[in-house]
């Protein structure tokens, strides 16, 4: 290494130190993300009603749920023919600031709700399947400033406007269906806002909030500003609680071995300077030594030949209906695994899920059923009709 490189080095090294120096004597600037994370204490996150949700709802069972509302819900459902209800009953709350509902837990809320449970959805965009099926429009108009109120419809309830300005979206409620609509809350903005509604839903009800950011540490923590979160709750019934916290639970834990690296500015710091001069060296230092890579001929895929021997053989005894079996298992195997479907009884029920989880063709799913249902009566008079039919209704549902 000559002298000049040795004096580019010093130079380099001596500047980056200078940075970190300075780096760290600056003061940590606030972090106004979004997380609505239950463990983040900052402005946005959710610690603080994380704490104080026992003492909100009083007397309430609180279940965080960890899972998609589908995922949580479709399993407490009881198919029994006496029963046909949930396991559970109570409100399903959700508070996030981005849409964070998939289109089966939205139906299945649906579903929720339709057998006398309540759900709380504290969001700025709502699905638009939600809004669609209770007849609402959602719109976002007037411009952000400091004099932002909320306050409740009900001055019994509380008569006070509330000044929430940090995080505050300006979405609201712009139509709504004012026969089983009922007006629970306000905002303004360039005029007065409706941004709080219960809407009833068959045998339970829906409550809709734009603003959820009324939940975050920085709100609750403010003086008086707790009231309103307190007034927005107070309208949901004394039931349990089912909080949808996936994905703001915090729990989620890097696997990389360097966590803890990264997790310290100053072993950071020192990482990142030891790349850095690891790549120094390599630039001024390495060689290139480089053998001939040699041509390695890929091995062949065999399976494909091995599976066409065996249908060959198959076919060429004339032994459909065996071949019309391997198909059937080789099926259900396929929608039990894809769709996660209780195949053990091919019924009504099995072709309506079927239909709405796979969005085939329902005349295909029908068909598919009554061949596998035939061909179950008449194993032992199977011919190659038969056979090319199965395929075809198969493949279909399949691909």
């Amino acid at each position: 290494m000559d002298k000049s490189l040795k004096i580019y080095i010093s130079i380099l090294v001596l500047l980056l130190t200078v940075i970190v120096i300075i780096d760290m004597n600056k003061p940590l600037p606030i972090d106004w993300s979004p997380t609505y994370g239950l463990k983040d204490k900052i402005p946005m996150g959710m610690y603080v009603f994380n704490e104080e949700l026992p003492t909100l709802l009083k007397n309430q069972k609180i279940q965080k749920v960890n899972v998609t509302p589908y995922e949580y819900l479709e399993p407490l459902y009881d198919y029994d023919t006496l029963v046909n209800n949930y396991k559970i009953k109570g409100t399903f709350l959700v508070l996030s600031d981005v849409p964070i509902l998939d289109n089966e837990s939205t139906k299945e809320l649906f579903y929720f709700a339709d057998h006398g449970n309540n759900v709380f959805l504290s969001m700025k965009n709502f699905p638009k399947s939600i809004l669609d099926s209770l007849k609402l429009e959602v719109k976002a108009e007037f411009q952000f400033s400091d004099s932002i109120y909320n306050w409740m419809a009900n001055p019994k309830l509380s008569s006070k406007k509330y000044n929430l300005v940090e995080g505050i979206g300006n979405s609201y409620f712009s139509k709504i269906d004012t026969l089983n609509t009922s007006v629970l809350g306000y905002q303004s903005g360039d005029s007065t806002r409706v941004n709080y509604i219960k809407v009833p839903y068959k045998s339970g009800n829906f409550y809709l909030h734009t603003q959820p950011a009324a939940f975050v540490n920085v709100h609750l923590l403010k003086k008086q500003q707790f009231e309103y979160a307190e007034n927005v709750l107070s309208y949901l019934p004394k039931t349990d609680v089912f909080w949808y916290v996936k994905d703001q639970n915090g729990d989620v834990i890097s696997n990389s071995p360097l966590r803890y690296i990264f997790s310290q500015p100053a072993l950071k710091w020192a990482w990142f300077l030891f790349l850095i001069g690891m790549l120094i060296f390599m630039i001024f230092n390495a060689k290139r030594r480089q053998r001939i890579v040699p041509i390695v001929k890929p091995l062949s895929n065999t399976t494909i030949e091995f599976a066409k021997t065996i249908g060959n053989l198959y076919f060429q005894e004339g032994d459909h209906g065996n071949l019309i079996d391997k198909k059937i298992i080789y099926f259900i195997e396929k929608i039990r695994n894809d769709y996660m479907l209780d195949t053990t009884v091919l019924d009504a029920f099995f072709i309506k899920k079927l239909h709405q989880k796979s969005g085939k063709e329902l005349v295909d799913i029908e068909r598919v059923v009554y061949l596998i249902h035939q061909h179950r009566k008449n194993h032992f008079t199977c011919i190659e009709d038969d056979l090319i039919q199965m395929n075809e209704v198969m493949e279909r549902i399949i691909n």
